[in-house]
C-alpha cells in the first residue's frame, strides 16, 4: 500500500476520534461526565475505533478512488439528562463540537501551509500530505452537518427549528436513532448520489483555505 494512501486513512482514523473526543469534552464541560468516566477523553484511537467505519470503509473508498473519504469512530457515549450547562442548546453544542474541532483542524493545517509555501519552506510532498489533512476535515465537517440521524447535523437542526417544528423533528429522529442502520442507509444514498459533486465541492473549499 502507497504510503499516500496509508497517511490518508491514518489521517482520517486521528480526525474521526479528535471529532468524537470532542463531543465527549463539551459534555462534560456542560455536565454530563458519562465520557469521562468510562475512559473515552483519550486520544488513543483503540478506544474509539469501529471496525466498519474507522477500518474497513476507509480502506475501500482509498483503493476504489472514491472522490470522497469518510469514516467515523464509535460514538462517545454522553447522557443529555447530565447536561446542566446550555439550556436548550446543550445537545446541539454537544453535537457541534465534533464538526467543529474538524474545522479548527482544516483551519490550522491550511494556515501551517500557507505561511509554509508564503516562507519557502513546503516542499510538494509536505504540501500534498498537508492537503490531505485539510481535504479529510473539511469532508468530515460537512458530512456530519447532514441534517439526518444519527449525524450530528440532526441535533443542531433540532435547536434551529421553531418550536412546533422541533417537535415533530425530534419524533423522527428519536425513531432514526432507534434504527441507525436506516439513518445510516438514507446518509450513504445521499453519498453516492452527490459523492463526485460533493468531492468537488469539498476539494474547492480546500483549496480556496491552502491557497494553492
Amino acid at each position: 500500500m502507497q504510503l499516500d494512501i496509508i497517511f490518508g486513512i491514518v489521517a482520517l482514523v486521528m480526525s474521526v476520534v479528535i471529532h468524537e473526543v470532542s463531543h465527549g469534552y463539551m459534555a462534560n464541560w456542560l455536565g454530563d461526565p458519562t465520557a469521562r468516566m468510562e475512559g473515552r477523553l483519550t486520544l488513543n484511537p483503540l478506544k474509539h475505533l469501529d471496525p466498519m467505519g474507522s477500518v474497513f470503509l476507509p480502506i475501500i473508498l482509498v483503493l476504489t478512488h472514491s472522490p470522497i473519504l469518510f469514516g467515523w469512530a464509535k460514538p462517545v457515549p454522553y447522557n443529555p439528562y447530565n447536561l446542566r450547562r446550555g439550556g436548550l442548546w446543550a445537545e446541539a453544542l454537544v453535537a457541534g463540537a465534533g464538526p467543529a474541532s474538524n474545522l479548527l483542524l482544516a483551519f490550522a493545517f491550511a494556515i501551517f501551509l500557507r505561511v509554509g509555501i508564503a516562507s519557502g519552506i513546503i516542499y510538494d510532498t509536505t504540501l500534498a500530505l498537508g492537503f490531505t489533512i485539510v481535504f479529510i476535515n473539511v469532508m468530515l465537517a460537512l458530512f456530519n452537518l447532514i441534517p439526518i440521524p444519527p449525524l450530528d447535523g440532526s441535533k443542531i437542526l433540532s435547536a434551529i427549528l421553531p418550536h412546533s417544528l422541533a417537535q415533530g423533528w425530534e419524533q423522527i429522529r428519536a425513531r432514526l436513532e432507534y434504527n441507525p442502520l436506516f439513518g445510516f442507509g438514507i446518509v450513504i444514498l445521499f453519498i453516492m448520489l452527490l459523492g463526485g459533486g460533493l468531492g468537488s465541492f469539498v476539494q474547492s473549499i480546500s483549496h480556496a483555505l491552502v491557497g494553492v
